[in-house]
């Protein structure tokens, strides 16, 4: 090796310590990785570096464990046909090897290859029940029950994360700025359908914010019929979510606090289906077809949607609801699908924007910055913008961002870890402000009935670009404007590659800036009862 060397360095000409490609290399070169691995190296008493920028590179050998040399050239095959140093090239183009963008058969197929039976989604079993006396729990009331609102969802929502917990958090907000007592029940486990007569399973309890433990549905009945008592005009309660609840639990318990009337919230389409986002097998937005029809037969929720309609009609049937929807797109679509009879129907958007003033301007000639919100998940969109990012990673005309959780390190996008929670409303809006965003891609395969990033997002001045059949992300960039929505996925991809997309840049649109001023929900329904209690 040494004779191999000392030709190769002749060719050369020698290495100076003043090489500017030396100087560039030696910036994040690993020394003791090189010798490490490789002790042929470490055993001829030549200098590691040298050896790698003059034969080592050649022989298909790493600088470090962070960069690849074979890959590198197979990804840049011009690289290793002109005999240039990959690492070197990396370093002074920043070129990188990506992942491919997807399968040859596309995202959608990878999600057909992983999904998972609804039988197979059941819960695990149920924890051992609470030894506590519920009834004297309940007795530690703020009102002492007079204007208790009660509310059921599919989880604990002071533990867990998400749209819709953040919704009852802040109905639970403005219950305890109220004075009013708020009992919340959600199965003890997470349920991924609703439940049947025949199946009992025991429900959580969380009281004035406070996780009880795990109760059955009579024992709540039971403690709600000993600690309230017979008054019932001012109480109140809303339905959120109905995974994991029985119709004839939740009917019980409310009949204990002498409720029957109240809200029923379209979060989702559950009450329409068990694919509760209307996607046909997880990839295509379905829009909840009849359910005798072949569109309906070919999907894994067709066995499971029967019970969904069902309970859910039985929950009508028993209690007198109004249904609250987020968004008028969410409602027509309910209302055209759902066979039900609900005591009213009524709007409340979870959030509204108010002006405070144009946005500052960005620098001058910097790339157009793109960003995904929240979670990697498919079914918001994730797979398409990962596209984007691979496809123009090095396309200087761009930038890609992710904001959320989740971030890949793999991608050319920068990651923020960014989270949303009572304590810090506007961290999302902060985040995309503070990163100048241009535009954010929100791109579901659903119908979303609200989409509060879309929201966020112009609060920060940044436009929304979005599908046609993205629910009320389309809706709401048409009625306002800001942003664009394109064709489908091939218009998408043609605007980043013409270049056409850079008209929404924030120097072009000089956006404005908004307060996003969030809703409290059931709190805040016109002409509720609810409201006038506030």
């Amino acid at each position: 090796m040494r004779r191999a060397l000392a030709r190769i360095l002749g060719g050369f000409g020698g290495r100076s310590a003043a090489d500017p490609d030396r100087a560039l290399a030696a910036e994040v070169f690993d020394r003791d990785f090189y010798l490490s691995t490789y002790p042929d190296v470490a055993a001829s008493d030549f200098d590691p570096l040298t050896h790698f920028l003059t034969l080592g590179w050649r022989e298909g050998r790493d600088p470090s464990s962070e960069f690849s040399t074979t890959k590198y050239l197979a990804a840049f095959p011009e690289v290793a046909e002109a005999g240039i140093n990959p690492f070197l090239d990396h370093l002074r183009t920043g070129r990188r090897v990506l992942p491919p963008a997807e399968t040859p058969e596309g995202f959608r197929h990878t999600v057909l290859e992983r999904l998972v039976p609804v039988e197979a989604r059941r819960p695990p079993p149920a924890p051992p029940l609470s030894g506590l006396d519920l009834a004297s729990e309940l007795a530690a009331s703020r009102d002492r029950l007079e204007r208790l609102h009660i509310t059921f969802s599919h989880d604990d929502f002071t533990a867990h994360l998400g749209g819709l917990q953040l919704s009852i958090r802040r109905e639970a907000a403005r219950l305890t700025a109220l004075g009013r007592d708020h009992l919340h029940i959600h199965p003890a486990r997470a349920w991924q359908t609703v439940r049947t007569a025949d199946e009992p399973y025991p429900l959580g309890v969380v009281w004035n914010g406070r996780a009880l433990g795990v109760f059955t549905a009579d024992a709540i009945v039971a403690a709600l019929a000993a600690a309230a008592g017979a008054g019932s005009g001012g109480r109140s309660f809303a339905v959120h979510s109905m995974l994991g609840h029985a119709a004839h639990e939740v009917a019980g318990i409310l009949a204990a606090a002498g409720l029957s009337e109240g809200v029923f919230w379209l979060h989702d389409f559950a009450s329409l289906c068990a694919g509760f986002h209307l996607l046909r097998n997880d990839v295509e937005d379905c829009a909840a077809p009849p359910l005798d029809s072949a569109a309906c037969a070919v999907c894994l929720y067709e066995p499971w949607r029967a019970r969904h309609v069902e309970e859910h009609r039985r929950l009508f049937e028993r209690l007198k609801l109004t249904v609250a929807a987020p968004s008028r797109t969410a409602l027509d679509l309910w209302a055209a699908r759902a066979d039900y009879s609900p005591a009213g129907a009524v709007v409340l958007p979870h959030a509204r924007l108010v002006e405070t003033g144009p946005a500052p301007l960005p620098a001058a000639n910097r790339p157009f910055r793109l960003a995904h919100l929240g979670f990697t998940a498919a079914h918001k969109g994730w797979p398409i913008f990962r596209r984007l990012a691979i496809t123009h990673g090095f396309d200087a005309r761009y930038a890609f961002h992710h904001l959320g959780a989740g971030g890949d390190p793999e991608l050319p996008v920068a990651f923020e870890a960014v989270s949303v929670d009572a304590e810090r409303p506007g961290a999302m809006t902060e985040a995309l402000l503070r990163a100048e965003i241009d535009a954010v891609l929100i791109w579901p395969l659903c119908q979303e009935t609200f989409a509060l990033v879309a929201y966020e997002a112009v609060a920060a001045g940044c436009a929304v670009i979005t599908g046609p059949d993205s629910g009320n992300v389309a809706a709401f960039v048409r009625e306002t404007g800001h942003g664009r929505v394109l064709d489908d996925e091939a218009a998408l991809a043609n605007a980043f590659e013409t270049g056409g997309i850079l008209e929404l840049g924030r120097a072009r649109r000089r956006p404005m800036l908004y307060d996003l001023q969030l809703s409290a929900l059931s709190l805040d329904l016109p002409g509720s009862s609810l409201k006038s209690q506030a």
